[in-house]
């Protein structure tokens, strides 16, 4: 990331447009129990060293991942709502804070994999001591803005559980021995892939639109309001994401050796990093390519849609494509325009699959949530009339409004029910190891 201090699980906490839906009392603890078990389910196949381990500094371990969303309810919900609450260990507010300086002070994000003690025991005990006070608190009557505040504490942790399998991945990644985190069906069609001229379109006349989170619509961070109007010019977007046969023959065409084709930062970072293919990818014999996966090494399926590359890859494929990257707002547009049974359909986390898998056939917009988060060419800036919450949950979300840009859809690491349509996802443009892909968009 461009500012390395900052933790990468910066989506807003706060809902907007108006308090969030408030569960039934029963369904409430239900699901917190749902969510805290995936997250278990997630650690499970990983052996102590594993989750220890901080690859980058981007990344967290698996075991701070654990930790630190335990520590959200302790620190907002059971802290100041549940009487006699006593915190397992009072150290733990240090280590386990991410960047809420109104909670007080943290360990350096960047040095989180240094830290050995606690434990991977001693922090499932952290999480059993929290569950069993959230228990408690669930089993009497809960007042609206506590069961808020637990909303909130869950579609926090969802997203831990995405950032989960993306920063294991990327730890796995770097042993020589292609380790298998969960074996899973990646596969799909081998059947070469449609060129990037060949793909379908679907048009819009443009005009006025609104855009953002619907008061009604049910839970949603600040980031997506307030809902407002926006003016879109006739546009036309693919109607599938971009596949693995179409960057090799990107890559074919001299993609990563052409400054033409590049952002004047992008190339710089390319040629710095030395990119020549997406994150994760290898050449194993003159243009045979294999990527790591969380099932391990597999060879490259062209039918696939292309994933781990960044805004600068996904912004010099487009012009290599004479296309460009959509704006957030077409991209909101068009999926408002889908059935319901699209968002239903979304190829989200799924413990068998955990990779992206080539599009669904048929005709007009497809893929547009889950398998990979798509680059949009909007600027992560706020809209007209944001307001950042006060407090500590305030500081999650309106101070990384710079330097970022906009993805769309969730990806095949995202929890089920975190998807829809306002969801703004956003990272600097040198990112890689989210599950991060394109979609094209011409202007009429």
């Amino acid at each position: 990331m461009v500012d390395t201090a900052i933790e990468n699980e910066h989506r807003s906490l706060d809902g907007g447009g108006g308090p969030p839906p408030v569960e039934h009392q029963d369904g409430l603890a239900a699901r917190y129990t749902q969510v805290r078990s995936l997250t278990d389910a997630l650690a499970e196949p990983l052996s102590a060293e594993d989750q220890t381990v901080q690859s980058m500094p981007d990344t967290s371990p698996t075991k701070w991942h654990r930790a630190h969303t335990t520590w959200f309810f302790e620190t907002f919900v059971l802290r100041p709502n549940l009487a006699g609450y006593r915190p397992l260990d009072e150290r733990y507010n240090f280590l386990f804070n991410s960047y809420y300086v109104a909670a007080g002070p943290r360990y350096p994000r960047v040095s989180r994999g240094l830290i050995t003690r606690p434990g991977v025991e001693e922090v499932g005990d952290y999480r059993a001591h929290v569950d069993r006070a959230m228990a408690q608190l669930l089993d009497g009557p809960v007042a609206d803005d506590v069961a808020e505040l637990v909303t909130l504490g869950l579609n926090h942790e969802q997203q831990h559980q995405e950032l989960l399998v993306m920063d294991i991945k990327h730890v796995l990644s770097h042993n020589p021995l292609d380790p298998v985190y969960r074996w899973a069906g990646t596969g799909g069609s081998a059947a070469s892939a449609a060129a990037a001229g060949d793909l379908g379109w679907t048009s819009h006349p443009g005009g006025l639109v609104e855009v953002g989170h619907a008061d009604d619509a049910g839970f949603a961070y600040d980031n997506e309001s307030p809902r407002h109007t926006a003016y879109l010019h006739p546009f036309a977007v693919a109607d599938v994401a971009v596949t693995n046969g179409d960057w090799l023959a990107f890559m074919a065409d001299g993609g990563y050796r052409r400054p033409e084709l590049w952002l004047s930062d992008g190339w710089a970072t390319a040629q710095a990093a030395d990119w020549e293919a997406p994150l994760y990818w290898r050449d194993e014999d003159r243009g045979a390519w294999s990527a790591y996966t969380l099932a391990g090494r597999l060879d490259i399926d062209p039918a696939q849609p292309v994933c781990h590359v960044s805004y600068y890859e996904a912004d010099a494929f487009a012009r290599w494509a004479d296309a460009r990257l959509p704006t957030e707002f077409e991209w909101e547009t068009v999926a408002a325009a889908q059935p319901a049974s699209a968002l239903a359909q979304a190829r989200v986390l799924d413990l068998d699959v955990l990779h992206p898998l080539p599009a669904p056939a048929g005709s007009g917009p497809r893929q547009l949530f889950g398998d990979v988060w798509e680059w949009t060419s909007s600027a992560y800036l706020p809209y007209p009339g944001f307001r950042a919450a006060e407090g500590a949950i305030g500081e999650y979300n309106g101070k990384f409004m710079v330097n970022q840009h906009v993805l769309r859809g969730g990806c095949c690491a995202t929890p089920a029910g975190h998807v829809r349509g306002s969801y703004r996802n956003f990272f600097p443009p040198s990112s890689r190891w989210p599950f991060a892909g394109v979609r094209l968009a011409r202007d009429l």
